[in-house]
């Protein structure tokens, strides 16, 4: 514990400023129209899932970041929207609740509490009137009404779909509840099962999801990923007929002109035609392999370092192109939900199929003109065509074009168009989480609930356990699921699945900006003041599928006419992770901290084993106890110290290892911010023309680095301020006042409390930005740079502007040129203003 700077007690006047600020509603965001479109910015920040665990301090570093942003707008003029709120659905509560017994909504609740507490101990200019949470009712009936114009849509529909399967929970798993193949909770082996579920037609927009990306400012990598799991790409449908059977095979492949090569075929497991084409002595050999394909992840099925397994069906297609009979085969590492769940085999070009016509012993056929024997290895690169009938001696784009054409001419396939995406499974079994608004009545039909009966709450449960069924919780609340057809008022169940916790994130930034609103979901007015948002910062971990979801749900909703812009985020910014030190054994596993001990030589042991260890940078984690909480720092610190110290710590968007001895430095450096205003007098006086340079440069700096949230380096510049104005006597009114506003997005409460006692009413948080005069951020010197024959000789300081006669002369003149030049002939004199001279000399 370091004693409080000075006369500085900064847990008192935080305090004072966070009571001021609330009790002034100092960030209320008004819909005012006075400002024009280009003064208006919408600023927003991943809301948190709020875990009983609460804030570590990775979490606040995004929010530190937006609101230093936001601070800058305010102060240049702008009318800033920066709201928080909570997802606050989801498993975890769920879990908890499954172990507990105490009410997901009791533990959520709590720890948005927490959340909150915490959140504005740091300061952050939030507009907490517009604070949401999606388990609130008054939420999720929006959510509910948005899944009913999606469902009028024809977006929404029910489909049986695979899922992970524990038999001892009667529990539907997520694939990040599957480990190894066993429940994380009880290590029964999963299997894959069909159950019924919703799901929406994502795929129906996975075009101007691809081609919307181009017109939004976010970094390239995350375009990238959005691109690769929508995965669109160009090639071609081809039908092969089964022999002795009236069915064909479909397959979508990008380079039908390898057909000549393709020697057998491969079908998923859940391919609709596995029982028709398994031969009656291939059954049970088939149904086992079925069995044991149906406890692998879709991860552990296309792991390409796995040894590849499959069964004969017995059967046979016919190859189009030359009607070769062809086997085909059952494999796990074909899935069904990609492409049409059979492939067509070309083992000479494609590792996979290589590897498994090698263990098979099937047929491997050059198509592609390559180094090397095909027998030995896959050729996977490109080559002219060879053994390919009328395609040989050509080269891929000319033998693409002739097969495609040879194919729809001979109606044997056509071009086609394929994704990666498929439709979102919407429904999860559990109980915490949105209602879906359905009724299905005894006759098979789907009801929606009127949109005036919304919300559809949550009734309230003693028992989280799904129904042995594996339908969610729901299932076993009889008095619920027993309703009447809203349409003719004949018995009807309710829907018992719920939503994911994708479904209240979808269309949260929406929400924001009329959340009191008990008519719409949100008004056209201020959804036309504020859309899109204009900068949308988080963590890369949701780089695809919430920013997906997202864009999809609000091009719907504009294609409803329900609000104004086809893209929700203009800009998006991914903060890097804080990492912290954590203790690694040899075998890379690691240890707890608790568990750790330093030897007097600085290296490190594991208590209990005495193994030697190594210090490592990882991820915080509440298991390695290496977790550091923000409270502890606040309470030791002050919160504008861990938030200068979050941005100091290196470029917003890199990850970066914490270090609080790095921390108590910054802490230092606002202990000598509040010892200049402690000791020394402020004065109305012009200040020194060295102290007006730097204090022109820093503002420029400051105000360039900030727009483009270049945090550290705006600080650094000011700690240059700072440690000039200590060579000051006293403090020229200009220059302190400056520096507080330059201070007071990144330090906002110590620089309420200087800007109060500099003589001003509060608060400083929309006082004018300043501005510097460019003349004044120039150098009067610069460093020239003297090389003879392009080698480095000499660095002279020079007037800026120096002629070019006179840097010649200047660089001639030096004593160290002096001594490469003399008596050789100069050949050539280059001259770059105020940065170098080149002499080149001969001999």
């Amino acid at each position: 514990m370091i004693a409080s700077m000075s006369t500085y007690s900064f847990n008192e006047i935080e305090k004072k400023w966070q009571k001021f600020w609330e009790e002034h509603k100092t960030f209320l965001a008004k819909e005012d129209p006075s400002f024009p479109p280009e003064k208006r910015q919408y600023v927003l920040d991943m809301f948190p899932y709020p875990s009983a665990e609460g804030l570590h301090v990775g979490h606040p570093e995004g929010y530190t970041a937006t609101d230093i942003y936001c601070r800058f707008l305010r102060m240049n003029g702008y009318n800033v929207l920066h709201p928080m709120g909570f997802d606050s659905f989801g498993l975890p509560a769920e879990t908890y609740a499954l172990k507990t017994g105490i009410h997901p909504r009791v533990t959520t609740e709590a720890s948005i509490a927490n959340f909150r507490k915490q959140i504005k101990s740091l300061g952050f200019s939030y507009d907490w009137d517009r604070e949401i949470s999606t388990h609130e009712p008054e939420y999720y009936r929006w959510t509910q009404w948005i899944f009913e114009q999606l469902y009028k849509m024809g977006l929404a529909y029910e489909s049986e779909m695979p899922v992970n399967w524990c038999s001892h929970d009667n529990a539907v798993l997520s694939n990040e509840e599957v480990k190894e193949g066993r429940c994380e909770r009880c290590g029964t082996p999963v299997i894959r099962r069909n159950i019924r579920q919703w799901v929406l037609k994502i795929t129906a927009y996975a075009d101007r999801l691809i081609d919307d990306l181009d017109g939004l400012d976010w970094p390239e990598s995350v375009k990238q990923m959005q691109r690769n799991w929508i995965g669109r790409s160009e090639g071609a449908s081809v039908f092969f007929k089964v022999d002795g059977h009236n069915e064909n095979l479909e397959v979508y492949t990008t380079r039908c002109d390898t057909l000549f090569g393709a020697t057998y075929m491969v079908i998923s497991p859940e391919h609709p035609l596995v029982g028709k084409l398994t031969a009656p002595d291939r059954k049970k050999e088939v149904e086992a392999y079925i069995h044991q394909a149906a406890h692998k992840s879709d991860l552990e099925r296309t792991d390409l370092a796995k040894d590849k397994t499959g069964v004969f069906s017995g059967s046979y297609a016919v190859n189009p192109v030359n009607g070769e009979r062809i086997p085909i085969w059952i494999a796990d590492y074909v899935l069904i939900s990609y492409g049409t769940g059979a492939i067509m085999a070309v083992p000479a070009h494609d590792t996979r199929d290589w590897e498994f016509a090698k263990k098979f012993n099937l047929p491997i056929i050059e198509v592609l003109k390559g180094e090397g024997d095909v027998q030995e290895a896959a050729w996977i690169e490109d080559g002219i065509h060879v053994n390919s009938g009328f395609l040989d001696g050509l080269d891929k784009e000319d033998a693409i074009a002739t097969m495609l054409s040879w194919l729809e001419k001979n109606k044997l396939g056509h071009k086609t168009t394929n994704y990666k995406l498929r439709d979102w499974i919407f429904s999860r079994q559990r109980y915490w989480g949105e209602p879906i608004p359905l009724v299905h009545t005894r006759d098979g039909a789907v009801e929606l609930i009127p949109e005036n009966q919304l919300p559809l709450l949550l009734p309230e449960i003693e028992r989280y356990q799904p129904a042995s069924t594996g339908e969610s919780p729901l299932a076993n609340v009889t008095e619920w699921v027993e309703t009447q057809s809203p349409v003719d008022g004949s018995p009807a169940r309710r829907e018992t699945n719920t939503m994911p916790q994708w479904a209240g994130s979808c269309w949260y930034f929406l929400r924001y900006l009329d959340p009191h609103n008990s008519e719409r979901f949100v008004s056209k007015e201020a959804e036309e003041y504020w859309m899109p948002v204009d900068l949308y910062v988080g963590g890369a971990e949701h780089a695809v599928l919430h920013l997906l979801y997202a864009r999809f749900w609000h091009k719907v909703l504009y294609d409803l006419g329900h609000v104004s812009t086809k893209e929700p985020f203009q800009r998006l910014v991914n903060q890097g992770m804080i990492t912290s030190f954590a203790y690694q054994r040899p075998d890379k596993s690691l240890v707890p901290t608790d568990m750790v001990e330093e030897l007097p030589d600085g290296s490190f042991m594991e208590k209990q084993t005495g193994i030697a260890l190594e210090r490592v940078i990882a991820k915080m984690s509440k298991s390695l106890k290496n977790v550091i909480n923000p409270d502890d720092i606040v309470r030791e610190y002050g919160a504008d110290t861990m938030r200068m110290y979050e941005m100091f710590m290196g470029p917003l968007r890199e990850s970066k290892p914490w270090a609080t001895t790095s921390l108590i430095g910054i802490w230092r450096f606002l202990d000598r911010i509040w010892r200049l205003h402690e000791d020394r007098a402020i004065s109305e006086e012009a200040p020194s023309a060295e102290l007006l340079k730097t204090l022109h440069k820093t503002i420029k700096k400051v105000t360039t680095d900030t727009e483009a949230l270049n945090f550290n380096t705006a600080i650094s510049q000011m700690m240059v301020l700072v440690n000039e104005m200590y060579k000051c006597d006293v403090l020229p009114r200009e220059v302190w006042e400056s520096l507080l506003l330059l201070l007071s997005p990144y330090v906002p409460h110590i620089a309420e409390e200087l800007w109060e006692r500099a003589g001003h009413t509060p608060s400083i948080a929309y006082a004018s930005w300043p501005t510097y005069a460019e003349e004044l951020t120039q150098d009067d010197e610069v460093e020239l740079v003297i090389q003879v024959n392009g080698k480095l000789r000499a660095r002279v300081v020079v007037a800026k502007g120096l002629s070019r006669d006179e840097a010649l002369a200047t660089a001639r003149a030096n004593e160290v040129v002096k001594g490469w030049i003399e008596g050789k002939p100069i050949v050539k004199e280059i001259f770059v203003q105020d940065k170098l001279v080149n002499i080149v000399v001969k001999g």
